[in-house]
This record gives C-alpha cells, structure tokens and sequence, in this order.
C-alpha cells in the first residue's frame, strides 16, 4: 500500500515511527505477551507511561512544577464547561472570551451555563476571516479565554495579550507547533488528535495555584482538582491514546523538539502560501496577517476547473482536502508530521491547473 499525502485536519497524520510502535504495542506491549488495549491502567507496564506522558509535556513547553498535566476524555469540547466550572465563580462569576470560530462560539455558549460572558472581541460577522486584536481584559474577569488556531476559517493567533486576569487557551490545533512563553498561560488545553495523537484524549495544563476558589460545588468528574490528586486515574484513562501521545511526544523532543518543529511548519507553509499568493486560479479566506501556519483553508478562484483540480490532487495520492462544511473550498493542514514532500506535490498539483 503506497502511503497518502494526508492533509485531514484531525484525526491527522502523525509520525510513521508512532503508527509501528503503536502497531507493535496492540500485538504485544513492551514483550509483556499483552497487548496494551488490554492491559489494567494501574499495572507497573502502563503507569510509567502515564508518568511520562505527563513529564515529558512539561520538558516541551518549559513549564515548572507549579502546573500540572492531565489526560482526560471527553475531548476539548469537555473543557468549554470544566473550564467555567473551576474558574468562574459561583457568585456574580464573569468571564471575557474572544469570539474567533466555530470552536470559539461552542465554549462561550458553555461558559453562559455558569455565569456571565463579555465577548470582547469577534470576527463573527466577517465570517471569522480574522483575528480581533483592538480590546482589552480587565481584573474584573474571573478568566480570559481564547483560541490559538482555528482550523476551519484558518487563522491563528500571532500573539497574545496582557490580561489582568487568568488567561485559558485552547490550542487543540497548534498545540507543540511554534515556541511561546506557555508560562504565560494559567490553563492550556488540547485535544490530541491534531499534533499529539489519536481521537480519545485531551491533555490539560493547570497551573495548581489558581483552583478551589470559585466557591463552587464541582461535580466531580468536572473537578481538576480530583484529577490532580488521582495523577490522571480518576477513572480508567483512554490507555491507548495515551500511549500514543507518548510517542508522538518523544518523537518531537528526539527532533529538536518544538524549535525546530517550528521551522519546518514556518517552511511548509511559506511554501504553500507562496504558491496560493502567486497563482490567480486559488485565494484564501483569510486575512495575510492572521493566517495560520497549521490549518490552510483556500478556493479555486475558476469553478469551471475545480472538477480538473479534484481528480488531480486525487490522482497525486492526496487525502483530505476537502474544506469545512460551513466553509466549503479545501484545506490543507501542515501538522508537525506533514512532511515538506507532501506539501510539494500539492503545490505542483496546483501549478498544473491552468
């Protein structure tokens, strides 16, 4: 079977070095005669990954002990309520959130659930083609919250502001991708199946210090806090996920880990980019100055060829093109473990149409 060029935009590609090891745990994990989607997640073979999975998401974004890592279910759609259910105060609790995309949108209709929701900034009525920058959080919030990279309209977050509250950030789909000062931030979470792994997990980062003090009553599979104390065992964890996450995660730091990630995603995309900005057949749908390095949502500008375009990025061993539904046109996501090679053949695909 000759291996696509897969562009899906999550479930996504990841490293082939992670599907043969993951490949090789499900038939027997660490010669053990057990595969590991059968193995209790207390057992002395699964807790030093879990041990290590949470470490080694420390080591990559240069964060102390202070925070703490989690893996828990429910995907980052989970975290638009546990994030209001720990941070926002249960009387008169308000929180400021930025309005960039659909993802965006579906937390802060969770977060009204709590309690109050100002969004002080939107692009919403310019079809999320930007990123909102002219606004200001005040300490009069609970918590900000925002969006890094929006993988269906294709804008990211270049730089981030200075609040004066706690500052959450979804970065499910730049996750590892471009060095920040993650410091900065008091919770980061992110579903894995972008940068980090298979669907059925969602890493979170929890700065310690800033829970059990919204006076709350906190159910109790909601309650960071509990998730701390059981070091992610709560309940029985998405094990494989997990594992596979580890190794996305070691394949990263043995690659120069995310610094040099980060070159070769700012490569993949100029590439693309540059082929988009110069060839009058395809335009983007976003603004240049917010464009995203990992999600690229693009149009062919002659409807005329788009039955051409079609079989030929096809016919290249292509996967994944297809835009958003709410969108429409295609997209092109260059996570960490798109190779440039891949990116190349789409460009030439798209020179080829005339």
């Amino acid at each position: 079977m000759n291996k696509k060029h897969n562009f899906s935009a999550g479930p996504c590609i990841l490293p082939q070095e992670v599907f043969e090891k993951s490949a090789q745990a499900v038939l027997d994990f660490n010669g053990i005669g057990l595969s590991i989607l059968e193995i209790s997640h207390r057992s002395k073979d699964f807790v030093p990954v879990m041990d290590e999975a949470r470490a080694i998401v420390k080591r990559l974004l240069n964060l102390n002990d202070d925070y703490e890592v989690l893996y828990l279910g429910g995907g980052a759609s989970l975290q638009f309520l546990m994030v209001p259910f720990n941070l926002m105060k249960q009387e008169n609790g308000k929180a400021a959130y930025l309005d960039t995309g659909t993802w965006a949108s579906n937390a802060i209709k969770e977060a009204k659930r709590l309690g109050t929701v100002h969004v002080v900034g939107s692009s919403k009525a310019e079809n999320y083609s930007f990123i909102p920058k002219d606004y200001k959080v005040g300490s009069e919030y609970d918590y900000f919250h925002c969006t890094s990279n929006n993988t269906i309209y294709g804008t990211q977050m270049k730089t981030f502001p200075d609040v004066d509250t706690l500052m959450v950030c979804d970065m499910s789909s730049d996750i590892f991708s471009r060095q920040l000062d993650f410091s900065k931030f008091d919770v980061i979470y992110a579903g894995a199946q972008k940068n980090m792994g298979p669907a059925g997990v969602t890493m979170v980062v929890v700065k310690k210090e800033i829970l059990g003090k919204t006076g709350r009553d906190i159910p109790s599979y909601l309650d960071y806090s509990l998730h701390i104390a059981k070091e992610s065992m709560f309940n029985t964890p998405p094990v494989f996920p997990v594992y596979a996450s580890l190794l996305t995660l070691q394949h990263l730091e043995n690659n120069g880990g995310i610094a040099e990630a980060e070159k070769r995603n700012e490569a993949k995309a100029k590439l693309l980019y540059d082929e988009i900005d110069s060839n009058p057949m395809f335009e983007t749908f976003c603004k240049k100055e917010d464009r995203s390095l990992m999600n690229v949502p693009f149009k062919i500008t002659d409807e005329s060829k788009k039955e051409e375009f079609d079989n030929a990025w096809k016919a290249a061993g292509i996967n994944g093109l297809n835009g958003h539904r709410s969108l429409g046109g295609y997209r092109a996501s260059l996570y960490n473990a798109l190779p440039i090679e891949s990116v190349q053949v789409l460009v030439d695909v798209m020179k080829s149409i005339k």
